[in-house]
């Protein structure tokens, strides 16, 4: 079973910046397209950025600009930068392949401070 490891999550203050990492247990993860999810308290889990084996990437309209995913696949780690982080970035942070087919890590709390 693959195991999925968020990390790199915090408190910071609006306009901060936390770079997160998401520790994949196989080295399956480089033949496979990669998503960044967040869910924020009473709402859904919603799509944040995604990027392929090619390395295509997309973002949610809401990170544009602020975010950037980037993948080692020599590391078999998932990494997202987030700067300008603003109050409605806090959520819980999650990584998983395209779809969400992989078990679900315990993903990683970002709260930022208004």
């Amino acid at each position: 079973q693959v195991q999925l490891v968020e990390s790199g999550g915090g408190l910071v203050q609006a306009g901060g910046s936390l770079r997160l990492s998401c520790a994949v247990s196989t080295s399956m993860f480089r033949l496979n397209n990669m998503v960044w999810y967040r869910q924020a308290p009473g709402k859904q889990r919603e799509l944040v950025a995604s990027i392929t084996v090619g390395r295509l990437i997309n973002y949610a309209d809401f990170v544009k600009g602020r975010f950037t995913i980037s993948r080692d696949d020599a590391k078999n780690t998932l990494y997202l930068q987030m700067n300008s982080l603003k109050p409605e970035d806090t959520a819980v942070y999650y990584c998983n392949v395209a779809g969400g087919s992989w078990s679900w890590g315990q993903g990683t709390q970002v709260t930022v401070s208004s």
